[in-house]
Order: C-alpha cells, then structure tokens, then sequence
C-alpha cells in the first residue's frame, strides 16, 4: 500500500518596512497546521510582534479559534450573554465580535463605530491577555483603520537619562473605562488620577518569551505614577505616551475582507480610527490567555 504524505509549505514573511508589522503568505488559517508552519509563525511573530494574514476569506470562527490555540490557551469572550443579539450569543465562548452592526435592535458585538483610543488591552489586570487575533468579515469603504505601536522601541529610543528616571517607577492602570471611553458596569466616574482603580504595573517591563524590555503604558486616562506627586505624574506620563506613538514608531493596518491580525500585546500598543457609522464592521477575535508579566479589552 501506497502512503501519502502530506506536504506543508513554510510560511513566506514579507516585512512591513515600518517599525513593526509582517505579511504572512503561504498558509491556510482553516487547516491543520504542522509543526514547522507553528514554529514559523512564532518565529515571526517573536521578531516583527504583528502579523497580518490575507485573503483568509474562507476561515470558520472555529478555525480561527483552533489556528490561535497554537499560540496558549484562549480566554472567553468578555460580553456577557443576554447584553447583545442571539446571533452573538451562539458564537463559541472564545469568540468575541467586535463589530457596529445591530440585529432586531441589539448589537451583534461591541465598540460600535468610535474611535478608540491608543492602549493595551486589559493592564488593569494583573495578568493582561498574551495576544489576540482579529479577524475581518466585513469592513466599511474608508475608516476603521488599526494602529499599533512598537513598545520595545518606544523604551530603546527614550533618552537615555528617561530610561535611567523610569527604572522601578510604577503605574497604577486605571479599570473603570473600556478603549472607547465607555464607562464600564460597576465603576463610578472618577476624574482624580490618585483614586484610580486597577493593577499597579512597572513602566518598564521585561517581556516574558524574549527577555527584551518595552514601555508598558496602557492606557492614558487615569493613570497614575506611583509615589510621585499629581503633577509629576501627569507631566511624567505625557512625555513617554508623547514618545511612545509618534509615526516613526508606528504601522498601520488598513484592512481588506479576510485579513487576519496578530499581535503581541506584551510589546505593543494599538487604537483604532472612528467610522461611517451607516457602513457595516463586523471581526471576530479571540484572545490569547495571560503567559506575560507586562501586557485583552476589546481592541478595534
């Protein structure tokens, strides 16, 4: 008897140019991956912190569940059952939409059409989620752009006497609002940074699987530098966020239908640009689980 043996091919990486970001070609979201594509992957993922696959139309919610599995285990979407339309409830536990689109009146997934702003998914924990993955169903003609930043870069590129200022300082990352500024269930309006809620993480932190150090900003709103005093804090946190999302630091993601994203939410910031709310955004994304002392809240 005959065997065959099935052949697949190493994943072809096209660099962005910019200071992060890679193409990954050559390889079909929806099937079993080897174990060389896996490592391929990784390697990429490790070297350039935000992949991009395209044309990946084809691909199931179960498929972009099992192809992000490769990378830890996922956690269960954030949106609690009951609060959106019963299209998104019958999703898999480890889908989230992220999505403007209404269904008989009820949002078929979350952030709607706004901009969100520059952040780090979920540092108010004090294990943030390892990554994510977002997949494009449908997008609208202009707009809903995804940005992200190079935090490994943002730290390298600092004067070197900020560099030496910000060693053991910590922040205080503040739980009570989502990326789009909505304030979450729970949470009262606070607008005096020393009262902010949430974890205390060093502004410098070292990246779990590269032993690289990065910025860990984030998000801007309410965040407080410990033991420093109000204005210190303030002046202090403007100038690294000032530093840590200028263009050269930076990549853009202007997405096409069955693009697929990958980030490391370790090393990297991210925001999104507002929408036509008339046009229709629809992505499913799971969230890779905390395996990383430094940096998901929904990203755009």
């Amino acid at each position: 008897m005959i065997q065959t043996v099935e052949i697949h091919r190493v994943p072809t990486v096209a660099v962005s140019g910019a200071a992060l970001g890679a193409d990954i070609a050559d390889i079909d979201l929806n099937e079993p991956l080897s174990k060389e594509q896996v490592t391929a992957v990784k390697g990429a993922w490790a070297r350039h912190l935000v992949l991009r696959f395209r044309g990946q139309s084809h691909l199931t919610v179960e498929g972009l569940a099992a192809f992000s599995r490769h990378f830890g285990p996922l956690d269960k979407r954030p949106t609690a059952s009951g609060s959106m339309s019963s299209a998104h409830d019958k999703l898999p536990p480890e889908i989230t939409v992220i999505s403007n689109v209404k269904i008989d009146g009820k949002p078929l997934g979350a952030l709607g059409d706004g901009e969100a702003v520059w952040h780090t998914d979920m540092t108010y924990n004090e294990r943030p989620p390892k990554g994510a993955c977002l997949y494009a169903m449908e997008v609208p003609p202009t707009g809903g752009n995804t940005h992200f930043s190079n935090m490994y870069l943002a730290y390298e590129t600092l004067p070197s006497e900020l560099r030496q200022d910000i060693e053991g300082l910590r922040c205080v990352h503040d739980a009570s609002r989502n990326s789009a500024g909505e304030l979450r269930l729970g949470f009262t309006d606070n607008t005096d940074p020393r009262k902010t809620i949430g974890a205390v993480h060093p502004l410098v932190s070292v990246h779990a699987d590269t032993g690289r150090k990065c910025l860990l900003l984030g998000r801007r709103r309410n965040s407080y530098v410990v033991d420093l005093s109000l204005s210190e804090s303030e002046a202090l946190l403007d100038r690294l966020w000032a530093h840590a999302t200028e263009p050269k630091l930076t990549w853009t993601q202007v997405w096409k239908v069955g693009d697929v994203m990958m980030w490391d939410n370790s090393c990297t910031m991210h925001r999104r640009d507002s929408f036509d709310p008339a046009s229709r955004r629809l992505m499913y994304r799971t969230q890779i689980a905390a395996g990383v002392a430094a940096c998901s809240e929904l990203i755009a």
